[in-house]
């Protein structure tokens, strides 16, 4: 009888099964083949002979899209999932996905893909902004609390991926190379959590193979640990188009293959069983694992929901801007000359906002995480709501986007649909020049049988004068008029294999015009429809890119500078692009990209009031730290991420967020490796990594794991343990409320070689008034003593005398006590 993992089955639990059992029953084999079969890119085949609804997933983990990859369907945007994390805050957490769950029933549907808690083994993972932490008991506990709120809405999770997708190169073949205890201390740590914390209804395996079998076939990994050891009993879905075999992918534990209609499944899986290579009974279990989501989710014939009245309704622009502000980490804020320190801003200042960052905001990562709100607040708009107009300047600065950005400010489109003939089929909004049609997702009265061509066309109001380019991004035959005049006409192909290059993949620059602000001009972009009759995947996407007049790089930094020297305070926000931080590829280095650091320099050179904000989803060298007044990280913020800027700068809010990771130069960082040799990558760290890999190195990172800062002072007054339990007492000492996270460590007293000098073992947030004294308890859990001993394949506790260290960060520990284990 399946339940929930380390509980006893309920009556409802039991009436579910039943109806399960009751529809597996009535199936024969060819229609639960395809049951485990995509029938296109986000759905499962509806079944109604059994009263079986089609199952819908959507990508998030920031926000819900729904099956349509448009910003006509909108959606709420939340901040990063290493914003999330920054909170330090499972409950927090918690009410994001509740706030998820009610936008995944708003758009039908069923299960989303996420959360990712995959870890930041190297800082040059180019998807770390969708991962929480370095840390995989910090990443348990947030994303147990995600995955707990999401379900408690009656909406399914799939914890991914599934396992080491650490890194995005070459990740559809990449071995990784991983020791059986890295792989349980660190990565599956965070798995292993949320099953028993949360008991996610779904898992995602990974692209990557790992010590010699891809993840979609791993059958020691996925059913004797996570499904054995762990006691999983939820489905287990394919990363889109991870699944390369049939008899592999079912006896290695994978239910169902993602996306269809053409996958490792529905018919070969049935010739398969006919020709004895797998067993109808293997296939029975995967489907029953089906069953068992659609039971759940409340889409199955005679089973009662999980969830029968979902939680109450969450403002989603509150909790959105609410998350952002607690997420910020405040990591430098220094007093000059005798006066209060940089932040937050004095009343009457006049503030010098600088950065192309403030005026355009990048409110989220880029890939498969990509959603649309209906609105984004930037910088630039929430301080303009927040300070009187004579108070606040706005200076570009500097733009870091170096390559062309998909059409949107100033440009009306829409798509139109042809023949071979040139006769219209239909017409389409596009509220922005990126078009991506997956599957049926197509206008009234165009079938892909008769489509031949898509037009976006429609105009252009440049907002400044200069020379303007066009591009395009895509694969495919493309021609590109504006203004009257034909500036390609050819066909645009790339060299890499990714399928998901048109999604993912960098404009191409094809044109530059002479535009006059204010002047509507004509714009047309053809793309001619060829849909190869083998592709996994049917889509139409491509995107008209743009990208305004680049003026003198110097110019602007002196324009900068001057604002910033008539200022009180300069603000100066520096951010990454896509093309530093989005899906399928890696970062190179860490530096901020374009001449950003050059006018930071500049503008603290002008002013030493200079607040930096780092608009960007994972860490970034800042070489020029010492020489400003303060540093504000607010990774990807989300939709009203300006707003909660302002509420942080302006002191209404406190900034309430602790580094997740280590932020350091990538030449001092111990672990670095992300490019395999020969299709392998082996973690030579071992479980050595993030902080543990900076003690043992023995370097000094920038700013350290568990680091940051408020506006208010606290003091550390007690620590006491008692059996697994520990006190902290701490008294705020400054002169405004507050908010503390109290993190605690274990380190050995007698230093071991082959063990971390100390690590996380819980955290809690506590808040008091000024003068105000107050406690936090926190449970040491047994895993925190215990290592995996490869030798016996099980945990040993390591008996011996630890100190147990409570502090601000790893580096900033201020009470101790020893114990005995």
């Amino acid at each position: 009888m399946a339940a929930t993992p380390g509980t006893n089955p309920t009556p409802a639990d039991e009436a579910r099964e039943a109806a399960v059992e009751k529809a597996l029953a009535r199936l024969d084999l060819d229609t639960k083949a395809r049951l485990l079969s995509g029938q296109d890119m986000w759905t499962l085949p509806a079944l109604p002979e059994i009263g079986l609804d089609s199952l819908v997933m959507s990508d998030g983990p920031i926000g819900v899209r729904g099956v349509r990859w448009t910003a006509d369907d909108p959606s709420v945007a939340l901040p990063s999932p290493t914003a999330l994390a920054a909170t330090w805050d499972p409950g927090l957490a918690c009410r994001a996905g509740v706030l998820l769950a009610q936008e995944a029933r708003r758009k039908g549907v069923h299960v989303l893909l996420a959360p990712t808690v995959n870890l930041h083994r190297s800082p040059l993972g180019g998807r770390h902004f969708e991962a929480y932490s370095e840390d995989p008991y910090l990443t348990g506990e947030i994303g147990s609390g995600y995955v707990a709120g999401v379900q408690s809405g009656g909406v399914g999770t799939t914890v991914k991926h599934f396992v080491a997708n650490d890194a995005e190169t070459d990740r559809f073949t990449v071995n990784n190379l991983v020791s059986e205890r890295a792989l349980r201390e660190l990565y599956l740590a965070p798995f292993e959590a949320i099953v028993a914390n949360a008991h996610p209804w779904g898992i995602m395996t990974a692209y990557n193979t790992v010590n010699g079998t891809t993840m979609t076939e791993h059958r020691y990994l996925v059913n004797e640990v996570l499904r054995g050891e762990w006691g999983f009993d939820g489905f287990n879905v394919s990363d889109w188009l991870a699944a390369r075999s049939t008899t592999g992918a079912l006896t290695g534990g994978l239910d169902v293959a993602m996306p269809g209609p053409a996958t490792v499944y529905g018919e070969p899986l049935a010739t398969a069983v006919r020709a004895g290579e797998v067993t109808e009974a293997e296939v029975d279990e995967a489907v029953r694992r089906v069953l068992r989501l659609a039971a759940r989710v409340g889409i199955l014939e005679g089973a009662d929901p999980v969830v029968a009245e979902p939680p109450a309704t969450v403002d989603g622009e509150a909790l959105a801007r609410e998350i952002a502000r607690r997420s910020f980490v405040l990591v430098r804020n220094e007093a000059r000359n005798g006066e209060p320190p940089a932040l937050p801003l004095k009343p009457g200042a006049k503030v010098a906002l600088i950065g192309a960052a403030a005026r355009d905001a990048r409110v989220l990562g880029g890939g498969s995480a990509t959603v649309f709100p209906s609105h984004v607040v930037s910088p630039l708009d929430g301080l303009t709501a927040a300070l009187p107009e004579a108070d606040l300047t706005y200076a570009v600065g500097a733009d870091p986007n170096e390559e062309l950005a998909v059409a949107d400010k100033g440009f009306t489109l829409r798509a139109v649909c042809r023949d071979s003939t040139g006769t219209v089929l239909g017409t389409g909004s596009v509220p922005s020049g990126q078009l991506q049609w997956v599957g049926t997702d197509l206008p009234d009265g165009v079938t892909h049988a008769t489509l031949h061509t898509v037009e976006l066309t429609g105009t252009f109001v440049p907002r400044e004068t200069g020379t303007h380019t066009f591009g395009i991004k895509g694969l495919g035959a493309f021609t590109l008029t504006v203004d009257g005049t034909t500036h390609f006409d050819d066909v645009q192909t790339t060299d890499t294999d990714d399928p998901f290059v048109s999604f993912f993949g960098a404009p191409v620059p094809q044109a530059r015009i002479e535009l006059t602000a204010g002047t509507p001009v004509p714009v047309s972009l053809t793309h001619v429809v060829e849909l190869p009759t083998d592709a996994p995947i049917t889509m139409i996407a491509f995107s008209l890119c743009h990208q305004e007049p680049r003026r003198d790089p110097d110019d602007l930094i002196a324009e900068a500078v001057e604002a910033a020297r008539a200022a009180d305070t300069a603000v100066v926000v520096v951010a990454t692009t896509e093309r530093v931080e989005s899906e399928g590829f890696d970062r190179k280095d860490l530096r901020l990209p374009g001449r950003q650091d050059d006018l930071v320099r500049a503008v603290a050179a002008a002013n030493p009031d200079t607040v930096v904000v780092v608009n960007s989803g994972s860490p970034v060298e800042l070489p020029w730290r010492e020489d400003v007044a303060a540093v504000l990280l607010t990774w990807f913020p989300g939709q009203d991420g300006g707003a909660a800027l302002a509420d942080v700068l302006t002191g209404t809010h406190e900034p309430g967020g602790r580094l997740p990771t280590t932020w350091g130069s990538l030449p001092a960082a111990p672990v670095t490796r992300v490019t395999p040799t020969d299709g392998e990558l082996p973690y030579d760290e071992d479980v050595f990594i993030g902080y543990r890999a900076w003690d043992r190195h023995a370097e000094t990172p920038s700013y350290p794991f568990g680091h940051g800062l408020g506006y208010t002072d606290w003091t550390y007054e007690s620590l006491a343990v008692t059996g697994t339990t520990a006190t902290v007492r701490v008294r705020n000492t400054g002169d405004r409320p507050g908010r503390e996270t109290i993190q605690l460590y274990l380190a050995p007293t007698t230093p071991d070689a082959n063990r971390p000098t100390r690590w996380l073992a819980g955290f809690a947030t506590v808040e008091a008034a000024p003068g105000e004294t107050t406690e936090a308890v926190i449970e040491l859990p047994r895993r925190a003593l215990e290592i995996w001993d490869e030798a016996s394949n099980s945990w040993a506790y390591v008996k011996g005398s630890y100190e147990v260290e409570a502090g601000r960060s790893i580096a900033d520990r201020r009470v101790t006590a020893t114990i005995e284990a």
